[in-house]
């Protein structure tokens, strides 16, 4: 009979037959698999060496492209935008890019008669009775709440509102708004802080640039987004509008516009406005909508015509 000995003698056999396999197994390939390993290392260290090498050329040349349209736009924007008045609505994001833009719709000559930072708060879906309660108590002589919507949708009455402090008004009979009024009814927003605005700030602009950033991704993004296109639809009312920005990222306002086929046709976009190309090809557009009364799609995203508007005859 076999006892527990023989099993215990058999299996330590073949445990020590494995771990001397192993060895010596382990010492004949050393050599040749180790210096196959280290030569794929090595060519692998090499590829991203290299790689790192064309990311820091690219980068390089993009900055060079930034500095290019920086250094040219004096002379590509000659002045196409002189004697104009024009109000700057910056929307929430937009912090790292909407001064430079608006430095190249100066650089075209345009008078910024007014920079309104919008802030977060005006979009909020939970206060928009509170909006709408304040566009009652904002309202002025010169800008009165009769003249806007009256309904529960508060982004709509107070963008309303705004636009008719900022804006000139429309036909020759019309009473512009005083100073006073319209100081009176920026304050009132500010002091909520639904917007901040220069000190500066004034109404009688012919146009808007409503600079945008990317769409919101909390709980209420899909509200928010359509808050953006009910402003930007108040604003573009009788006076021109361009939009400007970041087109991409799910409910942004520039793909929302081309989206529309009636704002299509009445506003301006340019989808890479945190560009220097964008904010060249900003002031283009803007002269474009203001000057020769034409509205059209620029930039890379989906829906843009061309990077630029065509040059004028």
């Amino acid at each position: 009979m076999i006892n527990f000995r023989y099993h215990v003698v058999s299996l330590t056999a073949v445990f020590l037959a494995l771990a001397i396999g192993l060895v010596v197994g382990t010492a004949a390939l050393n050599g040749p698999v180790a210096d196959n390993l280290k030569s794929q290392i090595t060519a692998l260290n090499k590829d991203l060496g290299n790689k790192r090498d064309e990311i820091n050329q690219y980068r390089e040349e993009i900055s060079r492209s930034q500095e290019f349209a920086t250094e040219i736009a004096p002379t590509v924007l000659n002045g196409r935008l002189a004697g104009r008045k024009l109000a700057v609505l910056a929307l929430p994001g937009t912090d790292q890019y909407a001064d430079k833009v608006i430095n190249m719709l100066t650089i075209a000559g345009a008078t910024i008669t007014a920079k309104v930072t919008v802030q977060d708060k005006f979009f909020d879906p939970a206060i928009q009775l509170d909006l709408l309660d304040l566009a009652n108590e904002a309202s002025q002589p010169t800008v009165p709440i009769a003249a806007v919507p009256l309904n529960s949708d508060g982004v709509e009455t107070a963008s309303a509102q705004l636009a008719l402090a900022l804006l000139q008004r429309s036909g020759t009979t019309t009473t512009p708004p005083s100073a006073s009024d319209v100081t009176a009814v920026l304050a009132a927003y500010s002091e909520q802080s639904y917007i901040a605005v220069d000190d500066k700030a004034v109404g009688g602009a012919e146009a808007t640039v409503m600079i945008t950033g990317a769409p919101a991704v909390d709980k209420d993004a899909a509200k928010k987004a359509q808050s953006l296109v009910t402003m930007a639809t108040q604003v573009s009312k009788n006076h021109p509008l361009v939009v400007a920005g970041v087109g991409v990222g799910d409910g942004n306002l520039i793909s929302a516009v081309r989206g529309d086929p009636t704002l299509v046709k009445s506003i301006s976009t340019v989808d890479n406005a945190s560009t220097a190309d964008g904010q060249v090809a900003t002031a283009m557009a803007t002269a474009e909508r203001v000057v020769d009364d034409k509205a059209g799609q620029y930039g890379l995203a989906a829906g843009a015509a061309s990077l630029v508007p065509k040059a004028a005859s």
